[in-house]
């Protein structure tokens, strides 16, 4: 399965929010919001805080897929 992290992306965008800004305040290292940036897994306690600071589901931050 392959995890894709676009549609966070994208509601950064729409929040007006930096990549930067979300690192800190949801107390991320960078390697893992450099794991993110690359499409590799992380925590789901990382996603969590994610999704509690945007208010919004797991599913509108990330999708996965399966391989080919």
């Amino acid at each position: 399965m392959a995890v894709n992290y676009n549609k966070l992306w994208k509601l950064l965008i729409d929040k007006g929010m930096t990549k930067t800004e979300l690192r800190k305040i949801a107390e991320m290292s960078s390697s893992t919001m450099a794991k993110m940036s690359k499409n590799e897994t992380v925590s789901m306690d990382v996603l969590i805080r994610i999704c509690e600071i945007l208010n919004c589901n797991v599913g509108d931050i990330m999708d996965i897929k399966k391989e080919d």
